[in-house]
Order: C-alpha cells, then sequence, then structure tokens
C-alpha cells in the first residue's frame, strides 16, 4: 500500500506541477498507471532525469546543463521531442552507444511506458525531461545538440489550434538557440497539412533550411529509423508516413 501511495505521489509531481511557467495543452496523463509502473515512476525516474528546478526558470535564464557531468563525459547529444511511449528514442540510443540522448515527454503514461522499456533493456545513455520541452531548452547550453526528433508530434488538427504545434517560431527560434551549426531536426508525421506548416515556417526562417533534392527525400525514411506504433496505426489508417529532415545553418 506504501509503494503505491508513494508511486500515486510521484505520478502526480510529473502531471501537475505545482507552478507551471507557461501555458501547457498536451494531456499530462491518461488511464490510471498499474503499481507497478508507479512503482517505476518513484524508484527509477530520478536517478535518469534531467535536474531542472521549476522554480529557476525566468527571463535572465538559468546557469546551463552540465552535458558532461550529465552523460559522464563528453559526447555527442541528441534531442527527441515527445517520445511518446520511447521504443525509437531507445533504438536510436542503442544503435548509436558513443552518444547521448535527452527525451522530453510531458505524458506521465509515456514516461512510464519508456521505463519500462528501459527495464528490460537498460541504456545508459538515456535521460529524461518528463515535461515542457521549452523549459529544457531554457537550459540547454547555446549549439548544445547534435541531432533533434520530432517523431509524429500532436498533429492538432483543428486550425485555431495550430499555433500550438511545435513546427512555429515559439519553438523553433530557441531550438535553433541550443542547436549545432550543420545538425539535423527530423520530423516525422502523417499528417500532411502538419508537413505542409511545417516547410511554410522553414522557408520563413533564417535558421533552418530544407533542400529536397528528389521526391524520395521525404517519402523514403532515415537508413537507421525504427518505424513507431503511431506509424503503424497510421499504415492501418491508410494515411501516408512523410519524412523531412531541416538543416541547422
Amino acid at each position: 500500500m506504501r509503494d503505491s501511495a508513494i508511486g500515486l505521489t510521484r505520478e502526480k509531481e510529473i502531471a501537475r506541477p505545482p507552478k507551471p511557467i507557461r501555458n501547457f495543452y498536451g494531456r499530462r496523463y491518461g488511464k490510471r498507471l498499474r503499481q507497478a509502473q508507479r512503482q517505476l515512476l518513484d524508484q527509477a525516474l530520478d536517478p535518469i532525469s534531467v535536474p531542472l528546478e521549476p522554480h529557476s526558470f525566468s527571463s535572465t535564464g538559468q546557469s546551463p546543463l552540465d552535458l558532461q557531468k550529465l552523460f559522464g563525459g563528453k559526447r555527442p547529444v541528441w534531442l527527441e521531442v515527445g517520445f511518446g511511449s520511447g521504443e525509437h528514442m531507445v533504438h536510436q540510443a542503442q544503435l548509436h552507444s558513443d552518444i547521448g540522448i535527452i527525451g522530453c515527454e510531458p505524458f506521465v503514461n509515456g514516461v512510464a511506458s519508456l521505463l519500462s522499456k528501459l527495464r528490460d533493456s537498460p541504456c545508459s545513455n538515456i535521460r529524461i525531461h518528463a515535461g515542457d520541452v521549452r523549459d529544457l531548452m531554457d537550459c540547454l547550453p547555446r549549439h548544445a545538440l547534435s541531432r533533434v526528433f520530432l517523431i509524429y508530434p500532436d498533429p492538432w488538427p483543428k486550425k485555431r489550434h495550430h499555433r500550438r504545434r511545435f513546427m512555429t517560431p515559439e519553438y523553433l527560434q530557441p531550438l535553433a538557440d541550443v542547436m549545432k551549426p550543420g545538425s539535423y531536426l527530423r520530423l516525422a508525421t502523417d499528417i500532411a497539412d502538419y508537413a505542409r506548416q511545417a516547410v511554410e515556417e522553414i522557408s520563413f526562417s533564417t535558421e533552418f533550411e530544407w533542400e529536397p533534392s528528389r521526391q524520395e527525400d521525404w517519402q523514403v525514411p532515415w537508413n537507421d529509423w525504427l518505424s513507431t506504433r503511431y506509424e503503424h496505426k497510421a499504415l492501418r489508417d491508410g494515411r501516408t508516413p512523410i519524412y523531412l529532415t531541416f538543416k541547422r545553418l
């Protein structure tokens, strides 16, 4: 009973930050977690969490994260925004053991799913921010990221909600600040309008570019791609995946 109560408290701490700094419109949690998932949140999340203090976010910023200390040495750092249940991120971490990868996911059920995967297939090069990626970008050193993944992001299908999509200046400008020149942002989506908006926003940007040379550049996935459960659902429903790669200038 005590472990269950601790896990439930931990779930609420992640799902409902005490002092939100920004408006957040996505889901924080879904169906009630099982006891084993709550125990994982209580016991396994803190050791791999990125050490951010919500009260320290301000217009003056926070001291940049020490990424060498975070990953136990100097290595390229990648970021996955909204990792869902974590299968793509675990795949990348296992395939590229020489890099460190930070995953951002505010949806507590997704965080619990990732922790279950890491329990069965440990990866020492994964760190987690169970919250808003904007808070993480506030604290990353300039030009810290060598690659960024945006894999089947929330489509926000209603037109009045399009401003909430990640591929907007509110997210792209701070992201550009923390990406290395010459690094890449990968976007996978099954929503044609999301891809259209992404390309349009990039065309207005002075920090990113998209230069496709052939049709396969958006129809064929990357060589190290792992198809996710969201992509499987899209294919079952008859939607066509789109793969876009944007370069940080």
